[in-house]
């Protein structure tokens, strides 16, 4: 038997299931917020959850608590939301949902959905509401109206699909069950995150020494008595034709795999390079791009954004490791200079004139980079198993929404 479909603003959907405007079967209204606010912030227990931006992250699902209060004379200025509700900014860039798990009052960078329960269940409705095909209409309604951001009228048009209540809630168990398993794999990439933290730490301060290596000396040598940087120039105009391999901070971004790229869209000059070096990223180090190219490709450049430094007399890896701690990307921070934090950059003469604390056996230097490698491997192993998941989620959550797929 082939269930029979039918055409929606939502897109394509079983004939059976009914399609709602959010506004009809809802009612939804902007927040407000007492002024000056400073003058309703309260300490006290008794105040009502003052609920802003800042008290949630782009991957929650719920909000359970604030940072902050109002005192009750501040309501009546306000929204006052209670348990169950949902709320979204306003921002087209942000826009996703929020389910209340305390009551409180919201100011108008939110905008509240209440009494929706009568058609919807609240766990279904949350998936709805952060699906592609609602933010598809969202931005579809607001380039009609000419507005930036999200607003009443916007989210009151939003049309919905309505299977009955036990699809939907069977739907939200098996969404809600992978949210589960990814934010479980989430909680396991930190835990690791943070106890590597604290062993990078130790290894690399000499505090903490592997096995073999008890008795070992460390000494303190300044990066220039390690190795130098090239500084081979090279203006890719020069072979208009000729293609390069690029390692450039997108490069790096991006998986950190080299660009191929022909010589006529290189408009500035960059550096010629041979591995094995060491890239290290002068502009705002704080964003912390440190690459160990251990091989490469003839006609190999990097950007100029780079300080690429060779050694034959201490492990890249090691180095690199080294070079990522707190406390070293703390001082190149404050060593840096330029018009304003995004563009300060460290000179490759503080870079070089940098004293660093290692190892004096280059074979304790690679012992313990990879003993950190591997524990990076892990990870990395982790977080591919986190996006899998997300992936496979996103493609069962369309379907499941849309109805491609039946649960009951």
């Amino acid at each position: 038997m082939v269930n029979k479909v039918k055409k929606t603003e939502f897109g394509i959907i079983p004939e059976e299931w009914d399609v709602f405007k959010l506004g009809d079967c809802s009612n939804i209204y902007r927040g407000g917020s007492p002024r000056p606010i400073q003058d309703y912030i309260t300490t006290s227990d008794n105040g009502v959850n003052w609920i802003k931006i800042g008290d949630v992250k782009a991957g929650d699902k719920y909000i359970t608590s604030t940072e902050e209060k109002i005192i009750p004379e501040g309501i009546s200025m306000s929204r006052e939301v209670k348990v169950g509700d949902f709320i979204l900014s306003n921002s087209m860039s942000f826009g996703r949902p929020y389910i209340l798990k305390m009551d409180g009052c919201i100011h108008d960078g939110w905008l509240v959905i209440q009494n929706y329960q009568s058609k919807y269940d609240a766990e279904y409705l949350y998936y709805l509401l952060s699906s592609e095909f609602v933010f598809a209409q969202y931005k579809k309604l607001a380039a009609g109206s000419g507005v930036q951001n999200l607003n009443k009228d916007i989210v009151t048009e939003v049309m919905l699909p309505h299977p009955d209540k036990i699809e939907q809630e069977a739907i939200a168990l098996v969404l809600s069950s992978m949210d589960e398993l990814i934010n479980n794999l989430e909680k396991e990439i930190e835990k690791k995150k943070n106890i590597q933290i604290g062993i990078m730490q130790e290894y690399l301060t000499g505090k903490r020494k592997l096995s073999k290596y008890e008795n070992s000396v460390w000494e303190k040598k300044k990066i220039c008595e390690l190795g130098y940087l090239v500084k081979n120039s090279i203006n890719p105009q020069d072979y208009l034709n000729e293609l390069f391999w690029e390692y450039s901070m997108p490069a790096y971004d991006n998986e950190k795999t080299p660009n191929k790229t022909r010589g006529d869209t290189m408009n500035s000059m960059r550096l010629a390079i041979s591995a094995p070096v060491l890239l290290f990223n002068k502009l705002n180090v704080r964003q912390r791009r440190v690459w160990v190219i251990t091989e490469c490709k003839n006609n190999s450049v990097c950007s100029t954004e780079f300080l690429p430094f060779v050694s034959n007399k201490v492990d890249l890896q090691f180095l690199r490791e080294l070079l990522l701690t707190d406390k070293i990307t703390y001082d190149f921070e404050n060593m840096s200079t330029g018009t304003s934090n995004s563009q300060k950059r460290i000179s490759p003469e503080s870079f070089l004139e940098y004293e660093v604390f290692i190892p004096a056996n280059k074979k304790e230097q690679e012992a313990i980079a990879s003993a950190l490698n591997d524990a990076n491997e892990e990870i990395e192993k982790l977080k591919k198993m986190r996006d899998k998941y997300v992936h496979i989620k996103n493609g069962m959550m369309s379907d499941l929404l849309t109805g491609k797929i039946r649960l009951v």
